[in-house]
């Protein structure tokens, strides 16, 4: 059933920290991500390999201490590699020229995946599909931009792949075909760099493709189908390499405004279906998508594109597919709009959470946002959504629970973890656990509560029981495959202070 909202419970529910319509105010299960991006940057460039990894690793302390359980990380923005990619060259922003090898070798993303499943968030591998080098670029005669370069639009001083050719979307397909053979990723995710964003006096020129290829299609229909094309190849790539493996997108924030389309929303502002050719809606509807991230960047009472009237409009146009917002983590300081937003997302029932764009603004405390969610919003642990359609039907699957809990050295839970029913990978195997501390072993007292969660610990059997776990309680241990599917919790141990 659809919920509309009111500022009223909006407001209710921001002032007094109640609960509404069911809805708690901070859920055991919620994507909580956060945009990392490395195009422009200067972080890394001049760094050595040991200062990288020292930047992020305070930079993912800083996003785990804001209760961030999902890392949106850049690995490709301008058909170039934050990580050892056997097609494309190193990227710029890393080692500060085109192609050339960090000079102590290591791998970003390698490292990122390590680093964020220690603290038991995910890694969400985030492409840039068309983009590539500008054109005043220093670029080796090896890349594709200079041995196919007819396979490239120039446009505002910048290649582009002609999304037009076929041979584009197998190279694309490839790239994300080699992540996923290589990397442990959680999730593959793009953003709104489809067709480029128009730019006055500036014309994509893709006559050829569209006089090779076009069949007869206007111009329009012919740019959109190419997109098409590729969502829906990704798609087959990535499910049938890696079920458990999700494919979200992060859009702009208007799919069409209603001048357009009936079924647009009450905005006036730039499309993605008429100006970047990307109908966002169809992909959701066939499936071909896990999760789209609309870019609601926009105050809540922003002229063009209010984004509590985007948030509503999104709502009522998932297709069964996850939804979360992109939130500008700046506009929404500026604007005094944190508690607002993120109880807005609480309360429409097809939002599972937000996405904080971008991370540098979360982790450098900007007017106090990481205080705000560390103290807040985000003060407790969640899960992240389930996927049940990825397993294949709506029956969600229940994994074995741990055994044989045991206290080490006075302050290191231990278990042992359920036995894999096959060797073969699966969206069943075992991702991670969930400990939870108790008042009683009575256990359906407390892991409904997320209060209760300790810990969520990926690739480990243990965990440092926290100084703040006092003598007397219990701790219990569930597991949860790789689509986040829960078992019932461990048979609880007492932990005491001698």
């Amino acid at each position: 059933m659809k919920t509309k909202i009111s500022i009223l419970k909006i407001i209710l529910v921001v002032l007094f920290g109640t609960t509404l319509q069911g809805h708690a105010i901070n859920p055991k299960r919620e994507f909580r991500g956060s945009w990392l991006h490395t195009v422009g940057q200067n972080h890394f460039a001049g760094r050595t390999t040991e200062e990288n990894k020292s930047y992020l690793t305070e930079q993912l302390d800083l996003m785990e201490q804001a209760g961030i359980n999902a890392v949106i990380f850049q690995v490709r923005c301008c058909s170039d590699a934050f990580y050892d990619s056997k097609i494309e060259p190193w990227s710029t922003y890393l080692t500060g020229k085109i192609g050339q090898e960090p000079e102590s070798y290591w791998d970003p993303l390698e490292f990122m995946i390590a680093e964020c499943h220690q603290r038991g968030m995910e890694l969400h591998a985030w492409l840039n599909p068309y983009r590539s080098f500008n054109i005043k670029d220093t670029i080796p005669a090896s890349h594709i931009t200079q041995t196919h370069p007819e396979r490239f639009v120039v446009f505002n001083e910048r290649y582009y792949f002609d999304p037009g050719q076929p041979e584009n979307r197998e190279y694309i397909c490839g790239i994300v075909a080699d992540i996923l053979d290589r990397y442990d990723v959680d999730a593959i995710h793009m953003d709104d760099y489809f067709y480029p964003y128009p730019v006055k006096g500036k014309v994509f020129n893709d006559s050829k493709s569209f006089k090779t290829y076009g069949n007869g299609k206007g111009l329009n229909d012919w740019r959109r189908e190419n997109v098409n094309l590729l969502i829906s190849d990704l798609s087959q790539v990535i499910h049938s390499m890696k079920p458990w493996v999700r494919f979200g997108i992060s859009p702009f924030g208007i799919w069409r405004n209603k001048a357009s389309d009936p079924d647009g929303s009450e905005t006036n502002g730039l499309q993605n279906y008429d100006d970047l050719y990307a109908d966002v809606i169809l992909w959701a509807k066939e499936g071909w998508i896990d999760y789209q991230v609309p870019q609601l960047y926009w105050e809540l009472g922003h002229k063009r594109a209010p984004s509590g009237v985007l948030a509503d409009w999104w709502n009522d146009h998932t297709f069964g597919r996850h939804l979360y917002i992109g939130q500008d983590a700046k506009v929404c300081m500026d604007h005094d709009e944190l508690d607002t937003k993120i109880t807005m997302s609480r309360l429409l029932d097809n939002i599972q959470g937000n996405v904080w764009w971008p991370s540098v603004i979360v982790t450098s405390n900007y007017k106090d946002i990481n205080d705000a969610l560390r103290k807040g919003a985000q003060s407790t642990k969640a899960l992240t959504p389930l996927y049940p359609w990825l397993s294949g039907g709506d029956i969600l699957f229940e994994p074995d629970a741990p055994t044989n809990l045991r206290i080490k050295d006075g302050n290191e839970l231990t278990w042992k973890a359920p036995i894999m029913a096959s060797e073969t990978p699966s969206v069943n195997d075992i991702a991670g656990f969930v400990v939870y501390k108790l008042d009683s072993p009575f256990l359906e007292e407390g892991t409904d509560n997320p209060e209760n969660i300790v810990a969520i610990v990926r690739g480990s059997n243990s965990v440092k029981i926290p100084s703040t776990i006092v003598s007397g309680t219990w701790l219990t241990v569930s597991s949860f495959d790789r689509l986040n599917n829960e078992s019932q919790p461990s048979e609880p141990i007492l932990f005491t202070i001698d």
